[in-house]
């Protein structure tokens, strides 16, 4: 069924200078690169809970180095802003895909 008013919908990867990318289709539910997204908003939460879990471990080794900490904290960082970006666009799905945020996450 197409859509004769698509929406934009906003994808969970950016452009190389961190714009956010959009699809607009005449598909409901979307298509190939519609249920890529998906997929890929999975994997990424997908990694954020594993690193959550790594995260517990290393933050309750008394071994753990500086550097460790310092490397787990700029992947928790990536980690949030995936999961940050994924609850934006259900946010804007849910909405009924009105005008997508600027914020440029």
């Amino acid at each position: 069924m197409t859509n004769p008013h698509p929406t934009p919908r906003r994808l969970p990867w950016t452009t190389p200078d961190s714009k956010p990318c959009f699809l607009l289709t005449d598909r409901e539910g979307g298509g190939y690169v519609a249920r890529y997204a998906e997929d890929v908003e999975a994997m990424q939460l997908g990694m954020g809970i594993g690193l959550l879990e790594h995260a517990e471990d290393l933050i309750g080794d008394p071994g753990a180095t500086a550097r460790q900490l310092r490397f787990l904290s700029v992947q928790l960082s990536a980690a949030l802003r995936d999961a940050v970006r994924v609850a934006e666009r259900l946010r804007e799905r849910l909405e009924g895909g009105g005008e997508p945020s600027d914020q440029g996450f």
